[in-house]
């Protein structure tokens, strides 16, 4: 009984090792041989003797010789118009894919002269110009005010308060004792006058006391200008100074409009630019006023600064305060006048993308194209370089677009270096080795470190670690010092930069291995570009490589050692692969042919 244990023990360990080898080694040949076999019996033909493919209408990179269900999707596959491509930029779609994504598109042509019209919010201030402070021209106690509320409305020569003032008693006491011996002395009545004068006692009040021989023991304060009380200063009982403050007037004939303008809209932004605004407070009416002044200085909280219009502002209909809301046509250089809808365009970084239509193509066939984009125009936008009147764009749907695109490894607004995956082998890496300062070698290398421990979760296959992990790579990528780089060295590691954060950021939003280990074929395809071009000052890493990754295309990936640890597979097959190269300090990327 034994001994039969152990016989069956053998047998299924030698099962199990024959199982493993021809998983390992035997099983590429074997499923490539069995596969041929497959299509061959189930392969159609079209009416023209051609091998017929089906494809996904909704998946373009599905490609395969018969017919049956998208595996991604589970849709009937549909034939393939044959009118392929080999070019990176072009992507083919089938009409039914069209179809459904919606995609219009528009021939794009020369527009007239250019305007920039964008929203502005604001407020109607008064104008700082007409504001007034009241003041009390004699000193003394006030016995009574006439206009007792903040927003009264004053005119000027209007009463505003009385004041008792024992100096002007004594002053007028002086004066009717110098009437007395005037005919001796008229020089002292004349100055006595002018005391009171001082004080702006009017001729006609000085007149009546000389008339009457009386004193007044209170006096009245008259508006030296109209406008609306904005505050009041005094009450009554109050004793005031000479020269104090008795009310802020302003008068709001005549208004201010402050509106926002955010920083980036600054440059398009003249004095005598017309705004036509509305409020609230006002409704079917539209008013209009010219940009008078630019503020210099920028809010540091807001980032905005503030453009100033002004207007008359009969029957007081607009009141300090008020919002409103503004549109302002500025005119733009009369160059620029190609002008593409704002659906059209994909933005990623400082790069804008759009798609252009190939013409005289049996299929649909569209062209990843990146542009230099201008000024926004309304829902347009100017277009600097990148396009030429009458060149039909896709304005709707362009995001299937360049889904499809991504999907399929060509060029997409996520995937723009399209030769990370090896499509073009011919072209050589450069080699900024001997330009590179030590610092930002230093700074690749613990991107490296950061960029090893997520590859370390996808050999665990743990989707939830490796988004984890992800932050850490993507911190360190933050800290990279993109200024120690200069001219063409600095360009070429913009883009693999694009490529380490867009796919970076990619993973931590996925929840399926599987799709992580995707977007880590493109990590690792830019980080292993980067390092060959850059150098690193000292150690080694490993481009180890698994050809039965992804359907037998193959991927690479970044190691520390040499062992083989598969990120691709995991414990699947865990040490499927092999060392492609050792970089180190010495490491050259081969001059070009």
């Amino acid at each position: 009984m034994k001994n039969n244990s152990i016989i069956l023990l053998v047998f299924g360990a030698l099962a199990f090792g024959l199982g493993a080898g021809y998983l390992l080694f035997g099983g590429k040949s074997n499923h490539t041989s069995t596969s041929d076999h497959h299509h061959h019996q189930t392969e159609t033909t079209s009416p023209d003797g051609a091998e017929q493919i089906w494809t996904c209408s909704m998946h373009p990179q599905i490609r395969q010789n018969e017919s049956g269900d998208c595996p991604i999707c589970g849709m009937d596959l549909i034939t393939l118009d044959q009118n392929n491509s080999n070019d990176p930029l072009i992507l083919e779609m089938t009409r039914e894919a069209v179809k459904l994504a919606n995609i219009e598109t528009s021939i794009i042509g020369a527009a007239g002269k250019p305007e920039k019209s964008f929203t502005l919010s604001g407020k109607i201030k008064a104008d700082e110009r007409l504001a007034a402070s009241q003041v009390a021209h004699i000193p003394g106690r006030i016995e009574k005010l006439f206009v007792t509320f903040t927003g009264e409305k004053v005119t000027k020569g209007q009463e505003l308060a009385t004041v008792y003032s024992p100096q002007l008693v004594s002053a007028q006491q002086e004066l009717l004792e110098a009437l007395k011996v005037q005919d001796i002395n008229a020089d002292l009545a004349e100055a006595a006058r002018k005391k009171l004068a001082y004080w702006k006692i009017s001729e006609e009040q000085i007149q009546e006391i000389e008339n009457s021989g009386t004193i007044q023991e209170t006096f009245t304060i008259l508006a030296d200008v109209s406008g609306i009380v904005t505050h009041r200063r005094v009450a009554v009982g109050d004793y005031v100074r000479q020269g104090e403050v008795l009310y802020d007037i302003t008068s709001l004939n005549r208004v201010w409009v402050l509106f926002d303008a955010y920083e980036e809209d600054l440059a398009s932004v003249e004095i005598g630019d017309r705004v036509e605004f509305t409020t609230p407070a006002v409704p079917n009416k539209i008013f209009s006023t010219r940009i008078r002044f630019i503020d210099p200085i920028l809010n540091p909280n807001t980032r905005v600064a503030s453009l100033r219009g002004e207007l008359q502002n009969p029957g007081l209909v607009l009141k300090p305060e008020m919002f409103v809301r503004g549109e302002l046509q500025a005119q733009l250089p009369a160059m620029e006048q190609l002008l593409v809808p704002k659906s059209a365009i994909l933005w990623t970084g400082p790069r804008s993308v759009v798609y252009v239509k190939v013409p005289d193509t049996n299929i649909p066939t569209f062209q990843f194209r990146e542009i230099e984009s201008g000024e926004r125009v309304g829902d347009r936008y100017l277009v600097r370089d990148g396009l030429d009147v009458g060149e039909e764009i896709v304005t709707y749907g362009n995001f299937a677009i360049d889904a499809a695109a991504q999907l399929n490894n060509q060029a997409s607004m996520m995937n723009k270096n399209v030769l990370l995956e090896g499509n073009d082998s011919s072209q050589p890496l450069p080699d900024y080795t001997d330009q590179t300062p030590v610092a930002f070698q230093e700074q690749i290398v613990k991107l490296t470190h950061g960029y090893l421990i997520l590859k370390d979760a996808l050999v665990a296959t743990d989707p939830v670690l490796a988004k984890t992990s992800v932050t850490e790579y993507l911190n360190s990528l933050s800290k990279v010092d993109n200024s120690l780089l200069e001219d063409e060295a600095h360009m070429y590691w913009m883009e693999q930069q694009n490529v380490l954060q867009t796919h970076g950021e990619q993973i931590s939003a996925l929840d399926d291995v599987e799709q992580q280990r995707e977007q880590f074929d493109f990590i690792s395809q830019a980080l292993i570009h980067t390092i060959k071009a850059f150098g690193i000052p000292d150690d080694a890493f490993y481009v180890q490589y698994c050809p039965m990754a992804f359907d037998y295309t193959g991927a690479e990936w970044i190691s520390d050692v040499a062992e083989i640890r598969n990120p691709y597979f995991g414990d699947v097959m865990l040490t499927c692969g092999l060392v492609q190269e050792t970089i180190t300090k010495d490491f050259r990327n081969p001059a070009p042919e």
